[in-house]
C-alpha cells in the first residue's frame, strides 16, 4: 500500500537531517521538500555506492498494480558515520520510508527515515550524548600532528581534520550576495541545468567546491610542499612550499597549481592553473583560465581548530567571491579511502528523463 501525505511533515524528520548532507549538488533541484509523504513496499534492488546510496523499492497500489520507486540517501561516507552499512537494509526486506518526493513526478523520494518490518528505526534516532559535528572533540594535551617534520613553520596544522565543524551546504554560500555577475557569467548560469553538474557523473569536484566539502582532510609536510589528502574523492592535493612557480605548460586540471606561504601563523595559499568549472552546486561557472583562488588558514590559539577563508578571483564576476568554513581535531578522526563512485543513477536520470542523447551530444 502507498500512502502519500504531501503536506504533512512526517515525525523525527529533523532528528535524521544528516542523511541527506549533500555537497555536491542542491538536493532542491531533484527533490520538492515541500512534499513530503511515506511509501511502503519490498526493496528489490540496492546501489550502496557513491555518489549517492540508492535503493529501488517495488510498491503495490490499491488497485493491485505495482510501480518501482527509487529511493535516494546520502553518501557511504555520511552513513557509514551512522552505522548504516551495506547489509542494513537487503533485497526483499519490507519499509516504510518517509521523505521527499522528486520533482516533475519523477517516481523518486529523498529518504528522511526508514521503518522496517521490525520497528527498527535507520538512522537511530539522536541520543542526547550523541556526536555533535559542531563541538570540538579534542584533548588540548594530545598531540595530533605527525611529528618529526622538516620544516619549522610557526604553527603545526599536519595531522587529519574533519571539514564537518560548523559545516553548510556549498550551495548558494558565497558573499556577497547578490551574486556579482558579469552578462556572460549570468547567460551561462541561467542556462546551465541541474543534470550537466560533473560531479553526478563521479568526476572529482576539484577547486573551489572541494574546500567545501563536509569530508575530513589529512594534511601531510614533505619538505617541498605540503600534501593534502581530502577523503571526497580521495583526492590529493599538492601545495608548494619553497617558492617555486608553475613550469612553464603547466597543464590546467580540477585542483590547480597551488604556492603557499606563512604570514605569522596565518597558511596563505595562492592556486592558479584550473580547468572550467563550476563555483558551488547550483552550477555558478567558473572560467578556469582567468580564476585565481586565495585561501587563508588560521588555526586557533589552541591548535583544535581553524578558519579557513577563501577568495575566489574570476573574470565571470564583477568583485572577489568569498566562502568560509571551519576545521576541527578530533580523537577519531576517520581518514580511510572513500567508496568508490559509480555514476549508474546518473545515467539512469538521463534516460527516464529523455536526455541521454542530448548528453553525448555535448
Amino acid at each position: 500500500m502507498i500512502r502519500v501525505t504531501l503536506a504533512v511533515v512526517i515525525a523525527g524528520f529533523g532528528l535524521c537531517s544528516a542523511v541527506s548532507v549533500e555537497a555536491h549538488h542542491s538536493v532542491a533541484a531533484e527533490f520538492d521538500t515541500s512534499k513530503q509523504g511515506e511509501l511502503a513496499g519490498e526493496i528489490t534492488q540496492v546501489w550502496f555506492t557513491n555518489p549517492h546510496i540508492r535503493y529501488q523499492l517495488s510498491v503495490t497500489n490499491p488497485d493491485g498494480s505495482t510501480e518501482d520507486w527509487e529511493l535516494q540517501a546520502g553518501n557511504v561516507t555520511n552513513l557509514r558515520r551512522q552505522n548504516w552499512f551495506e547489509d542494513t537494509l537487503k533485497v526483499g526486506d519490507r519499509i516504510t520510508v518517509a521523505g521527499d518526493f522528486g520533482r516533475d513526478g519523477a517516481k523518486k523520494l529523498r529518504i528522511r527515515e526508514i521503518t522496517t518490518a521490525d520497528g527498527t528505526v535507520i538512522p537511530p534516532r539522536r541520543n542526547p550524548g550523541q556526536f555533535d559535528r559542531n563541538k570540538i572533540d579534542a584533548n588540548p594535551d594530545t598531540y595530533y600532528g605527525y611529528g618529526g617534520e622538516p620544516n619549522d613553520y610557526p604553527v603545526d596544522i599536519t595531522g587529519a581534520w574533519r571539514n564537518d565543524y560548523k559545516w553548510h551546504v556549498t550551495v548558494d554560500d558565497l558573499d556577497p550576495k547578490p551574486t556579482p555577475f558579469t552578462a556572460e557569467a549570468r547567460r551561462l548560469f541561467e542556462s546551465t541545468e541541474p543534470w550537466q553538474d560533473y560531479s553526478l557523473r563521479c568526476l572529482a569536484p576539484g577547486l573551489p567546491r572541494i574546500f567545501g566539502a563536509p569530508y575530513n582532510m589529512d594534511i601531510v609536510d614533505v619538505g617541498s610542499h605540503y600534501l593534502m589528502v581530502y577523503v571526497e574523492h580521495n583526492t590529493p592535493r599538492r601545495v608548494w612550499m619553497d617558492g617555486r612557480d608553475a613550469p612553464p605548460n603547466t597543464p590546467a586540471t580540477s585542483m590547480g597549481f597551488s604556492v603557499g606561504h606563512w604570514e605569522g601563523k596565518t597558511l596563505v595559499i595562492e592556486t592558479t592553473h584550473l580547468s572550467p568549472g563550476w563555483l558551488d552546486g547550483s552550477g555558478l561557472p567558473m572560467s578556469g583560465a582567468g580564476t585565481r583562488i586565495v585561501e587563508r588558514y588560521e588555526p586557533s590559539d589552541d591548535g583544535l581548530s581553524m578558519e579557513r577563508t577563501m577568495t575566489i578571483f574570476d573574470p565571470y564576476y564583477t568583485e572577489p567571491l568569498v566562502r568560509h568554513r571551519s576545521s576541527a581535531r578530533g580523537e577519531m578522526v576517520d581518514i580511510t579511502e572513500q567508496a568508490p563512485c559509480d555514476p549508474d543513477s546518473y545515467y539512469r536520470d538521463l534516460e527516464s528523463s529523455g536526455r541521454l542523447d542530448e548528453h553525448f551530444a555535448r
